[in-house]
């Protein structure tokens, strides 16, 4: 006899909604996500969706209707929790759209809890698109499997993040003129922990200098090269979760 096909298949389309999941529950999807799996997706009665809800995790739900704006399902089975996320942030400082876009896209596949944006001196830009940039982090998320979104903080300035950061974080900061390595400095350091990297022109004396003077604050080298904002986002994030995050020890 043939192999029963697995079900939900790999390839089923997978969205994160604000309701909360549970077995039995009737969802109703509409507007974008309805049309991304209508049009897009073309689900028909009987197909399956794999739905999260940054609380309870992942569900796999069977599709019952389809209209032309509107897609119902039925969650059927909880398939894995809400994953442990690591105590790590992302500390920004804004970039022209699409470079940042794409440091909001490729922190939540590497997996960080929390992105907290800031403007600085030589930023281009001043203002971050919220619905924008939750759209990103979630369709990031959707595409990479993750169970969890990273909290998205409200974009404030240099000085007003020094002033009110928690003490008991570390604030590494990628300094372009040099710093412990990175990778050492990740692996002793023991705790929660941040990021933070500067804007296209970099951070300017007094801010480098204000940085360096906060108790929290831990200067780190990414390398030899200047490496661009987004570079160095992708970077540092990728160096932290494989020596202190949750990379490591992975077999």
């Amino acid at each position: 006899m043939p192999a029963t096909p697995a079900w939900p298949p790999k390839s089923a389309p997978r969205l994160f909604i604000e309701d909360e999941l549970g077995a039995g529950r009737s969802i109703a999807i509409e507007g974008n996500q309805a049309n991304y799996l209508a049009r897009v997706m073309r689900v028909s009665e009987g197909d399956a969706v794999i739905l999260c809800d940054d609380l309870t995790g992942e569900w796999a739900a069977r599709v019952a209707q389809v209209d032309k704006r509107r897609v119902n399902l039925e969650v059927e089975q909880h398939l894995r929790p809400r994953e442990p996320v690591p105590d790590f942030w992302l500390v920004p400082a804004l970039l022209k759209k699409d470079r940042f876009d794409l440091v909001l896209e490729k922190a939540t596949e590497l997996g960080v809890a929390r992105i907290a944006p800031i403007v600085t001196r030589r930023c281009v830009a001043d203002k971050l698109n919220a619905e924008r940039a939750d759209a990103i982090v979630t369709e990031a998320a959707e595409q990479c499997a993750r169970t969890a979104l990273p909290e998205i903080a409200l974009v404030v300035k240099l000085e007003a993040l020094l002033r009110d950061w928690p003490q008991e974080r570390h604030l590494f900061f990628a300094d372009e003129e040099g710093g412990e390595a990175a990778a050492d400095a990740f692996c002793y350091a023991e705790g929660p922990a941040a990021l933070l990297v500067g804007p296209e022109g970099g951070f300017d004396d007094a801010e480098r200098a204000a940085i360096r003077a906060h108790p929290a604050s831990v200067a780190i080298s990414l390398g030899p090269r200047i490496l661009r904002g987004e570079t160095a986002a992708i970077a540092g994030i990728s160096v932290w979760m494989a020596e202190a995050g949750d990379w490591f020890g992975e077999e």
